[in-house]
């Protein structure tokens, strides 16, 4: 037997060549629309994190340079509004302090004026007739420190009273007035003394003819130093 060869307008097919691919071009396939899709959803995602990344970059160069935004606020150095001081005149007005503070201060911290002493004292208690009494005003320091306090006759005043009756005043004739500060050291004292001549004066130093009585009365002397006045010394004339 004879066996026939198969026959037709086709004719053969080339090896190796896959069937339903005859005629077509070689080169890239076409994308399929997942992929698109796919490829679209990654584009939108890089541009979101693009987005982030800059709006962190610029919130971080806003923190800083201070976070100030431009055209508001108040620049720094620039000076307080009108009715706010400022903290250095507040420490100024708080260093600088008021020289008034301390009124009973009489020379340097520490030194007060109801710790320094005025007291009067006669150099005897009892005076003979035609004896002249020597009065005496002591000024004493009690602070811890030294004080200045002046002693000038400006300040003084030697007043003898018997009972009611005014006898003498060292103002009422006095020549001068005169300051004389001095320094008295903690715990000491400065003492002015004046002879009184056994004599009446008044206010004005007008003439008085009378005599301060005798025969043992009793006399009363205070001495008075600026605003401050001595506790009573008495003493008897004969």
């Amino acid at each position: 037997m004879v066996r026939q060869g198969n026959s037709g307008t086709g004719g053969s097919r080339p090896k190796g060549s896959p069937p339903g691919r005859s005629g077509r071009k070689s080169g890239r396939p076409p994308l399929r629309p997942v992929y698109r899709r796919r490829r679209l959803i990654a584009g939108v995602v890089l541009l979101l994190v693009l987005a982030v990344a800059f709006g962190g970059f610029v919130a971080l160069s806003s923190a800083m340079s201070g976070g100030q935004p431009s055209g508001g606020g108040q620049p720094s150095g620039a000076a307080a509004p009108a009715g706010q001081p400022t903290a250095s005149a507040s420490v100024s007005r708080t260093a600088s302090g008021d020289p008034s503070a301390s009124p009973t201060a009489t020379s340097g911290d520490g030194c007060e004026q109801n710790l320094v002493a005025v007291t009067a004292a006669t150099d005897k208690q009892f005076y003979a007739a035609g004896e002249k009494p020597l009065l005496s005003l002591t000024v004493t320091n009690n602070n811890k420190v030294p004080c200045e306090v002046n002693i000038g006759t400006s300040q003084m005043e030697y007043m003898i009273t018997s009972g009611s009756d005014r006898i003498f005043s060292s103002k009422d004739c006095q020549a001068e007035s005169t300051d004389l500060t001095k320094t008295i050291a903690p715990g000491k004292s400065e003492t002015a003394n004046f002879p009184w001549q056994r004599n009446r004066t008044v206010q004005g130093c007008e003439p008085v003819d009378a005599k301060p009585g005798a025969g043992g009365a009793y006399y009363v002397f205070t001495a008075r130093l600026a605003n401050k006045t001595s506790p009573k010394a008495v003493f008897q004339l004969n």
